[in-house]
């Protein structure tokens, strides 16, 4: 017993100095007190062991080394030094373009899940929703009426275009100018501000969305607020805030998309002259496409790489990736042609220009900013793709969920509601997990940006996770609709997000891409607690340095693994019950220290696979992405349990964050299954395998935890409106929205006059054809009353009218536009026009 208690103890204190990074002094005091008292048999006073074991000797080397360890001469001499040149060559390099990416944006809380101990008082400070009035006046007023007034069949099918009406309800209200300051004419809204109204419109037509979503994002209007010179501010913000200018931004081209360092658009630094009078400036070609917006703009935001072979600007020949404002009428710009992304209806089209001469303040920002574009580029892409896309993801699927959960009310098949078969129960418990937690994640980090930070990785991760449960839903809405959800026309509400779906997996960083090599292989740079450091210490060109910065980085490094193996042990083995977990967390609490239990383990997977494979990271792209999909799984955790606390902490939603919360984490350990399995040093996935699944992996939520979910959703109520919050839902019968949710509620009303009528039908007393008027045969016959007979013959129109299909005219049906693509310049080539037919 005595040498349980002792077995017990000595290891007690081995996870006491791992988990809590003790210095290499203390790990050689602990080591020789073990040993001495292992020696000497002192347990409780008694001899129970032979007086010096054989195996004890070991102690007194290791804790010999380890006091040597512990003086800087040594240490330096024989570990950080033989360190330092092994990982020399082996560590992965940083472009430059890599490195003006990750200085370009902040870390936050994706950088306390990288850590494995994240502090739950940094999550609680990020603010819940919050809009001034201003705000909310403007998302209930002149969002709502832009909503009402889009007509989502006539702008995607009948006009394949947005009309002039709704540009001009636009500009005159603001839209445009969201993000532009008050000082320069705009409406100064906060990111959360802008994510809200944003989910709304495209909640409404995808289409209409596109040309407010766009001026407000990633383009001229914030590059000018944040670089532009202030001439340049005075001109064009309050032109773009009211409309008078609309922008586009052209950066991808056919050879350069993900790949910016491979850029051909160039400018070179040269004499020319602009009005008449002989100028310093840049001589540029180009060639971009997929550019959103062009076809309309008339101001161009252009990106290219920029060269003085003079030193004209004296930044050297290779000045590097420039932006420049470009009026869209300058001589030598060709715009105006058109994409066709997906058939959607919103302007898209290249650009091109030869030897088109600009002045040198045309530059954004001056000749100053001139090669710092990229950097620029990264540091807006990283606040804007938080809003954008995340905001139309959530706003779509909150609302395809609740056209779902109506349909499915009221549609019937074998006497019974759709929506209470098991088969269709399935994807809607999806939808409403789908819906809560993009929600979720939506608001805390907008509310992130709106409190000055520039979340690159979590921007990322949330991009390609939010779109493709966007995905996702859009698929499982058409499952569940059926012919209904196919069949276009004026009538379908799901077609429009369906078309759309493709261009949002594919822009600001298609998805393959996002998930598989910046998610992780940029997001451990930037995340991890010492990674990016020790990279930058390893290619310092001053070794001296270098050998410093790695020297002090290096200690803190090793413990921070060993304390994440010991860490990820214990918590794993004890189920995370000595986890942490903020005070007052209440019902959640359980789950809290789940998180907290996970993040010790994808932290101790994240540095082992960083650490191990090193400059070979980049190519291992399925790791890399199962590790982005364990990261995004506890960032969405963590946005699931702050959205509980922020709405109050409701009841009624407690057994959806459960659901969500188990299939998080079934979802978490399956990400790192993958890396386990397919972990390229075998032995280190043998050694991490029984620290992260001592006792295997969880399980999803169960089939009954769903069904509770639904037969929620399926009611109107508190609990079905805070799940679709912020989208537009009118209840006009005569909007092909809103007859859903004018037809559920009378469904609810008359829900016991069904059921008489129902037995009647099933007895045989009354027959439903479509030769007999099977409700006034019921009434006639006593089963119903007057005025159950007249409740349930309005259900039943309006029943036919939800579950109606379109239909039309063949000539109806013939397209309006020609196609006018690289086939078509295959057939008849026009100069450069191989270019475009790549």
């Amino acid at each position: 017993m005595a040498e349980l208690i002792f077995a017990g103890l000595s290891l007690a204190a081995l996870f006491a100095l791992a988990m809590n990074r003790a210095p290499l002094w203390l790990w050689a005091l602990a080591v020789a007190i073990f040993t001495f008292t292992a020696q000497m048999g002192l347990v409780h006073g008694h001899l129970h062991w032979p007086a010096f074991p054989w195996w004890s000797f070991v102690g007194w080397p290791v804790a010999a080394l380890l006091f040597m360890a512990s003086f800087p001469e040594l240490k330096r001499k024989y570990i950080t030094l033989p360190t330092y040149r092994a990982l020399k060559g082996v560590m992965p390099t940083i472009s430059e373009t890599e490195r003006e990416a990750l200085q370009a944006g902040t870390v936050g809380w994706d950088a306390e899940l990288f850590s494995g101990t994240p502090d739950w008082s940094k999550l609680r400070r990020v603010s819940p929703i919050t809009l001034t009035t201003e705000e909310r006046a403007f998302l209930d007023g002149p969002t709502n009426e832009l909503c009402k007034r889009l007509n989502d069949w006539h702008i995607r099918h009948e006009l394949h275009d947005v009309p002039d009406d709704i540009w001009r309800f636009i500009r005159e209200n603001g839209f445009l100018g969201m993000l532009i300051s008050r000082a320069h004419g705009g409406l100064g809204f906060s990111a959360q501000a802008q994510s809200l109204i944003i989910g709304k419109i495209s909640s409404r037509s995808p289409d209409g969305v596109t040309i407010v979503m766009v001026p407000n994002s990633l383009g001229p209007g914030e590059l000018i607020e944040k670089y532009g010179t202030d001439a340049q501010k005075e001109h064009f913000l309050p032109r773009l805030a009211r409309g008078e200018e609309i922008p586009c931004f052209a950066l991808t081209g056919p050879f350069s998309g993900s790949d910016a360092a491979s850029m051909r658009d160039i400018g070179v630094v040269t004499r020319g002259l602009h009005e008449g009078k002989e100028t310093l400036g840049i001589k540029l070609n180009w060639d971009k496409r997929y550019i959103t917006l062009a076809p309309n703009a008339t101001l161009l935001g252009l990106a290219f790489r920029l060269f003085d072979p003079e030193n004209l600007l004296e930044h050297g020949e290779d000045v590097g990736i420039t932006l420049a404002l470009i009026p869209t009428n300058h001589p030598g710009v060709e715009i105006g042609r058109r994409h066709l992304p997906a058939g959607a209806a919103f302007p898209n089209g290249p650009t091109k220009g030869r030897d088109v001469f600009i002045p040198i303040d045309w530059v954004i920002g001056g000749a100053e900013r001139a090669g710092q574009g990229w950097r620029m580029l990264m540091a807006c892409l990283a606040a804007g793709r938080s809003i954008s896309l995340p905001a139309t993801s959530a706003a779509a699927v909150k609302a395809l969920l609740r056209t779902s959960t109506a349909y499915a009310r009221i549609r019937k098949q074998f006497n019974l509601p759709i929506g209470f078969m098991e088969g269709v129960e399935e994807p809607l418990a999806r939808m409403a997990e789908n819906a809560y937690e993009l929600e979720a994640a939506r608001a805390v980090t907008a509310s992130m940006v709106s409190a000055g930070e520039k979340p690159a990785v979590i921007s990322a991760l949330l991009k390609y996770v939010s779109t493709e449960r966007m995905r996702q839903s859009v698929n499982d809405a058409l499952d569940i609709h059926g012919g209904r959800g196919i069949c276009d026309g004026p009538s379908n509400y799901i077609q429009g997000a369906y078309q759309m779906m493709p261009v949002g997996i594919t822009v600001e960083g298609a998805n393959i891409l996002t998930r598989t090599l910046i998610t992780f292989a940029q997001g451990a740079l930037r995340s991890h607690p010492y990674l990016f450091t020790e990279i930058e210490a390893l290619q310092d060109e001053d070794q001296e340095r270098g050998i410093e910065l790695f020297e002090e980085t290096l200690g803190e490094h090793v413990a921070f693994t060993v304390s994440n193996a010991a860490g990820s042990l214990f918590h794993n083995v004890t189920f995370g019950v000595f986890a942490s977990s903020p005070p007052n967390a209440g019902p959640t609490r359980r789950w809290w220290k789940k998180l907290a239990r996970a993040s010790r383990s994808f932290a101790l997977v994240a540095d082992m696979t960083v650490a191990l494979l090193g400059g070979s990271l980049k190519v291992k792209q399925k790791i890399t992405g199962r590790m982005a999909d364990a990261l995004a799984e506890l960032y969405l955790l963590s946005s699931v349990l702050k959205r509980y606390e922020d709405d109050g902490r409701q009841a009624a939603d407690l057994p959806l964050v459960n659901y969500c919360a188990r299939n998080c984490l079934y979802r978490f350990d399956q990400a790192l299954l993958g890396v386990l399995r397919n972990f390229p040093v075998r032995p280190a996935a043998w050694a991490m395998w029984p620290l992260v699944f001592p006792f295997g992996a969880r399980r999803p939520a169960s089939d009954e935890d769903g069904k509770t979910i639904v037969r929620q959703a399926l009611q109107p109520g508190a609990f079905r409106d805070r799940l679709t919050r912020d989208i537009f839902s009118p209840d006009d019968p005569n909007d092909r929205v809103g007859v859903l949710e004018y037809t559920l509620k009378k469904v609810i009303a008359s829900e016991e006059a069904d059921k008489k009528l129902e037995r009647a039908i099933r007895k045989g007393e009354v027959r439903r054809y479509h030769n007999n008027d099977w409700i006034a045969e019921a009434r006639t016959k006593g089963v119903l009353t007057e005025e159950e007979a007249s409740s349930l013959a309005e259900l039943r129109d309006l029943t036919a009218r939800v579950i109606a299909v379109d239909d039309f005219d063949a000539e109806a049906l013939a397209r309006r536009y020609a196609p006018q693509g690289a086939a078509l310049a295959a057939v008849h080539p026009e100069p450069h026009e191989h270019i475009a037919a790549e």
